[in-house]
């Protein structure tokens, strides 16, 4: 586990000395990680004294490299973080200032509402002209953003003044302080931005993405996986981000099964296919996948097209060897899809089993093809629909297992010859 995991740790199980002592060291590795300010502000806030003046310089530094780094959640936190140690510190009208500042970026951020409350009963209760009262901060302050060599030398003197409750800890603090400035290895991002790539591959129900940079810091990685989407960013070293957006994908999946992993020379993606056995062509498409209710509507958008009422009244004939001569498949299936009427009230004639469905002349052909068409298990009536559509009215198959695997093809009667329109 590195330094900032330890912190976490430490900060989680209340040892905040630790927290302070583990996070100071994360920073002397990386000083441009806005997280490692933020998380050693609270420790230093919840030390037994507390040391707010140290808390609140963190909170400023954070909100500094959060906004070079143009983040807008890295932002509101720091802000946030600012506005607690300024009231820790009794300058009430400054905390209130940087609440606004967090509503600004997430008006979503709930604690915001509890700190105003506790800002705006502290400012009620100071006369006139306090000082407490007063706002004097910046939205982003102007404060100098330490290098690594600066931020060991810190790291070095904040060991010494915090103590440990780990004697291990405390020993390998005093190796680390031996090691010539040299000799540290820093911690994020080894790969050349114009060397990191993704490759990815597919399975039955999955699509796994892979992106190869050695040195991804997790904790600063970003990871965006949506129905259509996958976004992923992080900090490069030389203070830019590096930003891979799939986006849209080549098709839909679920984002609640899916998952990622974030190695020390690669970080994975395993993105599970919203249709299982479904082969994507790339890993890209060209359609956002927002517009999925098209694909879902598309068995509905045929059907407004071939049974809309308001059509022509009289659609296509095709030829055909019936005894009782051409069918109107329009119809047929406009019928098909109709509901069966309410029963009929009291004293009303009785209605049959099929009187919602408008008898076409009698035709038992046709009544043969409503009856199918209604007791059909949904694969049928897929297969009836897009055999219907496919075909151009001049095949109707029930067979889904035979029709799903590909267009069906316009099949005219015997002596006739299919043409496009106009020709």
């Amino acid at each position: 586990m590195d330094q900032a995991g330890r912190g976490a740790s430490a900060i989680d199980a209340g040892d905040f000395k630790l927290a302070v002592t583990c996070y100071t060291e994360a920073i002397a590795q990386n000083p441009q990680a806005v997280n490692y300010y933020t998380q050693r502000s609270k420790a230093y806030t919840r030390l037994s004294p507390p040391d707010h003046q140290a808390a609140f310089n963190d909170a400023e530094l954070a909100v500094s490299l959060a906004t070079k780094r143009a983040k807008r959640e890295l932002i509101a936190d720091s802000q946030l973080r600012r506005a607690v140690t300024l009231f820790n510190l009794e300058r009430y009208g400054d905390a209130k200032q940087c609440l606004q500042w967090v509503k600004k970026l997430n008006e979503k951020e709930k604690t915001v509402a509890i700190w105003e409350m506790k800002a705006e009963a502290k400012l009620k209760g100071l006369e006139d002209g306090d000082e407490r009262a007063k706002v004097t901060v910046e939205e982003t302050p102007d404060v100098d953003v330490p290098k690594i060599s600066v931020a060991q030398n810190t790291a070095k003197e904040s060991t010494k003044t915090v103590e440990t409750s780990v004697s291990a800890n405390t020993n390998g603090t005093e190796e680390a302080a031996k090691k010539p400035t040299a000799a540290v290895q820093p911690e994020g991002v080894q790969t050349h931005p114009s060397r990191i790539r993704h490759e990815w591959f597919q399975t039955h129900d999955t699509v796994v993405v892979t992106l190869f940079c050695k040195g991804i810091p997790k904790n600063e990685a970003t990871v965006d996986i949506k129905q259509g989407s996958l976004d992923v960013s992080f900090p490069l070293p030389t203070g830019s981000d590096f930003n891979l957006s799939l986006d849209p994908l080549f098709a839909a999946i679920d984002p609640s099964a899916s998952s990622y992993k974030i190695m020390s020379t690669k970080a994975e993606f395993t993105l599970t296919k919203s249709t299982p056995g479904e082969k994507w062509a790339n890993i890209e498409g060209a359609q956002p996948i927002g517009a999925e209710e098209n694909s879902a509507d598309g068995d509905d958008s045929v059907k407004r097209a071939v049974l809309s009422d308001k059509s022509n009244n009289a659609g296509p004939v095709y030829p055909t060897s019936s005894k009782s001569g051409p069918k109107n498949w329009d119809k047929v299936v406009n019928d098909l899809s109709k509901k069966p009427k309410k029963d009929a009230k009291e004293g009303e004639e009785d209605p049959s089993e099929d009187a919602g469905i408008e008898d076409e002349e009698g035709d038992p052909t046709t009544n043969f093809f409503k009856m199918l068409y209604k007791g059909a298990d949904p694969d049928t009536q897929k297969a009836m629909m897009k055999s219907y559509q496919e075909s151009n009215g001049t095949a109707l198959s029930t067979n889904w297992a035979d029709v799903s695997k590909g267009k069906v093809e316009t099949s005219p009667p015997d002596g006739m010859e299919a043409k496009k329109w106009g020709q």
